[in-house]
Parts: structure tokens; sequence; C-alpha cells
């Protein structure tokens, strides 16, 4: 025994703080990382088989992968595309934008997966941001936030829920609800909506970084004269190239990578580069005039330019392996048969050639891509997230039959009808039958390492508890914050809002479920209401972008900087856990253990 822990316990909390450690400073997967964890707890002996691999058979990691079919009918079937269609209207003030936009996201989310719904409302947001003569950045921090306020609202809505309200039955025998958060969550949606208008300042207007590829000087763009070329000898400035419409000349290389004077008396030879920054249509017809074409390669006659291509917008996710590498460095274009065009970061001119650009999360990518390329099985997904995805489902029959499908399934579990499992799997079969989804769209959209991470969170949260960690810690809270419930369960609510700023909101929540509910238990207090708070509070992460998946969907699109979530989101975090609280144990009193 060392301080009270035993080996058991120090292996436990090493593997933890390692596996966080990983999380936060490499760019390691996030599945693989909780499978080496689960794989230390159980090679070392903190956990025996049963128990190191019990997450993959958790009933609330099972409800999430089925879940995954029943996401892939409504979204194949057009029923988001048909709530953006008839609900974000035009709104003549910004507080009824953030009202129209935020409260159907929060709706969508409570059923949906948040990222599909993000994903689907950030490409629509900025064209409707357009629209309405606002800033993108000032609507795509609101559209994040509520689809992370919606999740709480059902226990589908976000995987914390599922986890903790899988932990509390598997403790108690006693199953949730599934709208056992829906007051709660929708008291603490609207406080959120009234506090995003009333701190509206504190949102950055930030150019939108597509913006850099229809303003001048915002992007640059490198090109490749042929040796066929039919101004090679003249000067840049008698071929036309010096000055040039919508742009300006930034770097010449003779030679692949031989520097020279960026001059108009410059002399055009075969194969130089020629790197512009300016506008992005405008430079393109240029070169299409000047048969230059891009300089992924380098080519000897027009004719082996492939006519076959289009352009497509990328952005650089945190996480992606091309953050800290260059295109030109890598063999990322020759893999993927795509051709790296131009390159812009948030507004900031880039003075270098885009191939030489070393790449940062939330950088914008214009790519030449083959005609037929599919975005949404393309292994460039991995690396990047695309917005232009040609993947857009008919509106008719199937999205009410997929609507009523969900409903359905909702229904049977609010009135205990049968259990949320059950319910989940008739509801998958059903999509599957009506059509609503094919085969291989369900099993496209069964996000595995979601449930690897799933999985090995529960399993975390299970090693806490038996090695005495989760009680050691309740002991330590109970110790500083006395024996008041409210300030208890604040304390603990707290520390979970600050964690899950860093880590999976999954992991936060399957590592505080021990805790509180063996905090409560020291008190003398049933943890039910202690833990729908837990709930709320580990989905609430506003200050960094890296605090949710949303959040890192709208980082780039909204071009915006990480101290950008913090001025608004430290206050959101205090706002929000307060509401938590009230409401908390408005709806469930506390109630003293029999």
């Amino acid at each position: 025994m060392f301080l009270g822990f035993g080996l058991d316990a120090w292996i436990t909390i090493a593997t933890v703080m390692g596996m966080f450690s990983i999380l936060l400073f490499t760019k390691w997967r996030s599945d693989l990382v909780f499978l080496g964890a689960i794989g230390v707890l159980f090679v070392t002996g903190v956990l025996d088989a049963k128990d190191a691999f019990s997450g993959f058979s958790s009933t609330s990691v099972v409800t999430v992968g089925v879940l995954f079919v029943v996401v892939a009918g409504l979204t194949h079937t057009g029923v988001l595309q048909w709530i953006v269609k008839h609900l974000l209207g035009t709104p003549n003030s910004y507080t009824k934008a953030v009202t129209r936009l935020m409260l159907p996201v929060a709706v969508l989310s409570s059923f949906l997966s948040n990222t599909t719904v993000v994903t689907l409302f950030v490409g629509i947001v900025k064209m409707w941001a357009k629209k309405l003569g606002v800033s993108p950045s000032k609507l795509l921090i609101p559209l994040s936030y509520a689809s992370g306020m919606g999740g709480v609202c059902t226990l589908i809505g976000t995987p914390p829920n599922l986890i903790i309200s899988g932990l509390y039955e598997e403790k108690t025998g006693e199953a949730m609800n599934i709208l056992t958060t829906t007051i709660p969550g929708l008291f603490c949606l609207a406080v959120g909506v009234l506090s995003v208008i009333a701190m509206r300042r504190l949102l950055p207007d930030r150019k939108a970084p597509e913006s850099a590829f229809e303003s001048t000087g915002d992007y640059t763009v490198e090109l490749l004269v042929p040796s066929d070329n039919p101004y090679i000898g003249q000067t840049l400035s008698e071929a036309g190239l010096f000055h040039v419409d919508g742009g300006s000349l930034i770097g010449v290389h003779h030679f692949d990578d031989v520097p020279a004077t960026v001059a108009e008396d410059e002399f055009i030879m075969g194969g130089d580069h020629l790197v512009y920054a300016g506008q992005i249509d405008e430079i393109l017809d240029m070169a299409k005039r000047h048969q230059l074409v891009s300089a992924d390669h380098h080519v000897f006659t027009m004719s082996e330019v492939d006519k076959d291509r289009q352009l497509h917008t990328a952005y650089v996710d945190f996480g992606s392996s091309l953050i800290g590498t260059t295109i030109g460095g890598s063999s990322f274009e020759k893999d993927n048969n795509v051709i790296l065009a131009a390159v812009a970061r948030r507004g900031e001119r880039i003075n270098l050639a885009p191939r030489n650009v070393v790449l940062q999360a939330g950088d914008t990518l214009l790519l030449v891509c083959p005609k037929h390329i599919n975005l949404d099985t393309s292994s460039l997904k991995s690396s990047l997230h695309f917005f232009d995805s040609d993947d857009v489902p008919n509106i008719g029959r199937g999205t009410l039959v997929s609507t009523v499908i969900m409903i359905a399934m909702v229904a049977l579990s609010a009135f205990g009808v049968m259990p949320l499992l059950q319910c989940a799997f008739l509801a998958a079969a059903a999509m599957l039958v009506c059509r609503c989804c094919n085969m291989d769209q369900a099993m496209r959209a069964v996000n595995w390492d979601i449930l690897m991470v799933f999985a090995g969170s529960a399993v975390l949260g299970l090693a806490i508890q038996k090695t005495g960690i989760a009680e050691w810690l309740a002991n330590g809270i109970l110790d500083v914050c006395g024996t008041n419930p409210i300030v208890v369960m604040t304390a603990v609510c707290l520390v979970g809002t600050f964690i899950t700023e860093f880590i999976s909101n999954t992991a936060a929540g399957a590592m505080f479920f021990p805790i509180m509910y063996e905090a409560a238990e020291k008190l003398g207090y049933e943890p039910f209401p202690f833990l729908v708070a837990l709930m709320v509070s580990v989905s609430s992460s506003f200050a960094t972008p890296i605090g949710s998946p949303t959040h890192m969907l709208v980082y780039g699109p909204g071009g915006y900087r990480f101290s950008d979530f913090m001025r608004i989101g430290l206050l959101m975090n205090i706002i929000i856990l307060a509401a938590n609280i009230l409401i908390v144990n408005i709806v469930y009193p506390l109630t003293p253990l029999q």
C-alpha cells in the first residue's frame, strides 16, 4: 500500500493518465489508445478477462451501434434536409436567426448523432449567413453549442447519457427512462440560447475560410509552365503573367526548386513554378488562357492534363495526419489521385507555394479531384472534412416512413412498452425492411471507432471503481466540500465540465460515474439526481474547440482561433452549470437512502 492505494490502483492511475496524455499530445487514433488501455489493465491483472472485455457486451454500447443504423435511415431519406428547408426561413434579426437555428438543431440532436446534424448544417448555415448578411462565425459556434445541449435532452442523444444510464442499471437493476433528462436538458437549452443571444458580442466576427477563395490576397495557387508552352522565352511582363487580374505573382521557381527574382523582366522557362495570390476563379481562368497547369508534377504537353476533374473544398480536422506536414513532402496527392490547387488560413495570406505550406488544423484546401469521386467513401475522409459531397438524398415517401419509425421507437421506450435496446433493434430492422437505407449504407453508418471508445470508457470506469480509486476520490471531495449534497454535486459536476473540455465526454462520463455514485451514497442520498446532473455536465464543453467533435467540425469553416471558444465558452460553462444544478434539484429532489 502506498498513499492508501494498492498496486492495481496505481497501475490504473498510470494507465488513465498515460491514455489522456496520449490523446492530448499525440495524433494517435483514440480507439487504439482505449484498446491499448484495456490491454494494459488485462495483462497486468487489474481486470480479469470478463471485466476487461465487458464493455463490448454492454447494453449501452450495443444500443449505440444499433442506433447508427436508425440514423442512417433518417439521413438517407432526407429528414434532416426537409427540416432545414422548412424551418430556417429568413429572420430579420440576429436574435431570431439564432433561435431559429439552435432550436431545430437541438431537437434533431436529441435523437440523432450530433456530428451528423452539424455536418449537414455547416454548409447550409454558411449559405444562410451570406443570405442574411451575417458572418458565419456568428452562427457556427451557436450551431455546435445547440447540438451539444440538445443531445442532453434524451438518453439516446449523446453517448455519456447512454453509458451513465447503462452503468446505473447494472448497479441498481433499474433502467432510466429515455426522457429522464428531457426537462433538465430543455431548461439548460433555453438558458443557453438566451445566453448566446445576450453574449453575442463575444462571438468573433471572422471571415469564412472559403471566402479566401473569393477575395483577393487570401490564398495561394501554384502553377506550372509545361515544356511546350508558347510563352517560354518571353519575360513575365511580355507574357502577361506578372500583372494578372484578381491577384499577384508572389514566387517564381526555375527547374522546380531554384528560386528566382519576382520581376517583370524575368524570363519564362519550361518547368517553371509560378506562385500566385489572389482571386481563385480569375487565377484559374488566367491559367487556362496561358496554358498553365497545377504544379503537382512536371507536365510536358497540355494533352497530358486530365480534363475529367472538378474542384472540392476540404478542411483539415483536429487530429488529422496532415497536421504539421506539407503536401509536397508526402505522397498524399499520388495516393488519393488529387492535386492541391490552393491553401487558405482564416483569411491570412500564405506567401508560400501551396504544396510547401505546413498544414494546421482549420486550414482550407482547394483540391482538384476526379469528377466522379465519392467523398463519402473516399480514404480522404480520414484526413480531411468535405462539405461539398454529392451524396444528397431525395425527399419523398421514405422521409415520412423513417420519421414515423423514429417516433415509434422513442414512444415505445418512453412509455415503458419495451426496453430501449429492443426498440432500437426493431427500428433498425424497420429502416432496412422499408428501404430507408440499404445494407451497405447501414454498415457504413456504424462508426466502429466510436464504439471502441465507448466500450473502453466503460471498462476504465469499472477499473476506477474496483481498485478503490472512486471511493478515495469521493472521500476527498467530501473532505473538501463537507456534507452538503448540493455543494458536492456542484463540485463533481464542475470538475467533470472542466475535464470534458480536453477528453472524450464519453470517457469523462465513465470516469466520473463511480465517483459521483460513491459520493452520493456516502452522503446518504439516492444517486439518481446526482447522475442526471453529471449527464448534463460532462456534455457541457463550450470553452475549447477540442472539447467536442462538433466544435472541430465548425472550427475550420468558421475561420475560428482557439481563443474564440474560450471568450464565450468559459462563461457558458458557468451559466449552464448553475442552470443544471438548479433544475435537477427541482425536477429530481434529493432523496435519503432507505
